[in-house]
């Protein structure tokens, strides 16, 4: 066979060579992962954000589905036939459900405020304490930095002697 020249050479060349050596290793998806790495703990104390008007319809529209439909355990089936009910509904049919979520959404926003008010007494707490450790250790450095200066210069004495 005759070597191709050309644009057809180059749509020859393999998808694997053109990898990287890392995406080529074997058992490696082609999918990144994303790990959150030091990924922060999440307070158990901290109040749970209030559903949105969908859900609050949804809650709802469970039970009414489960009494017409009791033979049906799936709860993606429910979930589905939810989402297509809401979809179809008018905005003034979803009212009553979005007045529902807003006022959840105020009762909320007072929670958070009086949460984040004790979180920022109880850092300013540790703050404080931080602080006075901070400083007690670094007056103990400068008293030690001195001596050690003097030390120094002992010892080069007895060198030139």
């Amino acid at each position: 066979m005759k070597p191709v020249k050309g644009k057809a050479a180059v749509n020859k060349v393999s998808k694997d060579a053109l990898k990287t050596v890392n995406d080529r290793k074997v058992g490696k998806s082609s999918k990144p992962t994303s790990k959150k790495v030091g990924a922060a703990k999440k307070d158990p104390n901290k109040p749970k954000r209030p559903p949105s008007a969908f859900f609050v319809f949804l809650e709802e529209f469970r039970k009414t589905f489960k009494e017409k439909h009791p033979h049906v355990k799936g709860v993606a089936a429910v979930g589905k036939a939810g989402g297509e009910k809401w979809k179809s509904m008018s905005k003034s049919e979803k009212a009553p459900y979005e007045a529902k979520a807003a006022k959840k959404k105020t009762e909320y926003e007072k929670v958070m405020t009086a949460y984040n008010k004790k979180q920022a007494s109880r850092t300013d707490d540790a703050d404080e304490e931080s602080e006075k450790s901070k400083s007690e250790v670094h007056d103990d450095d400068e008293e030690s930095g001195e001596e050690d200066d003097e030390d120094e210069e002992d010892d080069e004495d007895e060198d030139d002697d």
